[in-house]
């Protein structure tokens, strides 16, 4: 099992450390690093810093929201990463929810999710492999433009750069059983949200018929402290935001993924509290048995221990979510 460091997106203002522990993590002998975004600093440009300022370490989205870009353009974003980076690129795209897409990218939510993501992934791929001009007459994409308010003076072009690698590895952020079944049929690898590796079933007929090579990365907080109740706290104010806030009431992902998880009660809960504005409270509902079982914390020797089970399982690359350096020492170390 391969080490990534995941450092997300920037909060209020730029995480001056990140490239000082992307640098760490490619000492410590980490394979990739990983960037994210939400509605505020994207994932391509805070990755383009960190890959100017390392040379070995893989460089990943988990996720690129797809909303936010056209899928050629998303293409030209990697194949361009890719050349800079000597090869190094790794694209993560997720479709995020309807709150997102319609509130901040001002586009409709897509009807048929997995029919999106499909045409989405076509796209991309034709533009990587420059095999041909790309075309897609799709239900959600369509190259060239064909609709009633274009000119009809589009024509299939591709890209003037002749990308790095045809195959640049493409993985997808993916919650819903169908999503996630779909993911291991047209994707090079899954990056999922939560994963416990004492709940195989939960994912177990999604993940039939996977093929060699398929990547499975999950992020998790990594945290060696000797408080478990404080190691977990930052667990569960990640999880009281994204189960309470990002999404609507009715149509959750995250929520109906915990709940698929086992903690149905507890996620709805957490929901209604937040939405009543009652954030703390939100927290606090947090289970820290669900809290714990997708994150390593603890103390060193737990954390060896607890490290065991998701090497038994399916996950080839573990994405740690740690701005501590030495928790990422101590981790592969435990890995090596």
């Amino acid at each position: 099992m391969r080490l990534g460091l995941a450092l997300g997106y920037w909060g209020r203002g730029p995480e001056a450390g990140h490239v000082t522990l992307a640098q760490e993590a490619e000492r410590l002998g980490y394979d990739s690093v990983w960037t994210a975004e939400s509605w505020g600093s994207d994932a391509f440009t805070p990755l383009t810093w960190i890959a100017s300022r390392t040379s070995r370490i893989k460089l990943g989205t988990a996720v690129a929201q797809m909303a936010a870009r056209s899928p050629t353009t998303t293409a030209m974003h990697a194949l361009t990463l890719d050349h800079l980076s000597g090869g190094r690129m790794m694209l993560g795209l997720g479709l995020s929810g309807p709150q997102v897409v319609e509130g901040w990218y001002g586009r409709p939510f897509p009807s048929s999710p997995l029919t999106a993501t499909r045409e989405y992934v076509d796209v991309v791929r034709q533009v990587l492999r420059r095999e041909a001009p790309v075309t897609l007459e799709g239900r959600f994409h369509q190259h060239p433009y064909r609709g009633a308010d274009g000119t009809g003076l589009g024509k299939p072009l591709k890209p003037i750069t002749h990308p790095l690698r045809a195959e640049l590895p493409l993985l997808l952020g993916a919650e819903g059983p169908k999503n996630i079944a779909q993911t291991v049929r047209i994707a090079d690898g899954w990056l999922p949200l939560y994963w416990s590796p004492s709940r195989p079933e939960v994912y177990e007929a999604s993940l039939a018929g996977l093929r060699e090579g398929f990547l499975i990365a999950p992020m998790a907080r990594v945290k060696v402290c000797d408080d478990l109740a404080e190691g977990l706290l930052p667990v569960k104010a990640m999880l009281g935001f994204y189960i309470g806030g990002m999404g609507h009431a009715a149509r959750n992902f995250h929520a109906d993924l915990m709940a698929r998880m086992g903690y149905e009660e507890e996620a709805r809960r957490i929901q209604r509290l937040f939405l009543e504005g009652r954030r703390e409270e939100a927290v606090m509902a947090v289970p820290d048995a669900f809290a714990d079982e997708i994150s390593l914390v603890g103390p060193r020797e737990r954390i060896a221990e607890r490290l065991e089970l998701w090497r038994k399982g399916p996950v080839t690359d573990l994405l740690a979510l740690s701005p501590d350096p030495h928790t990422l020492r101590v981790l592969a170390e435990l890995n090596a």
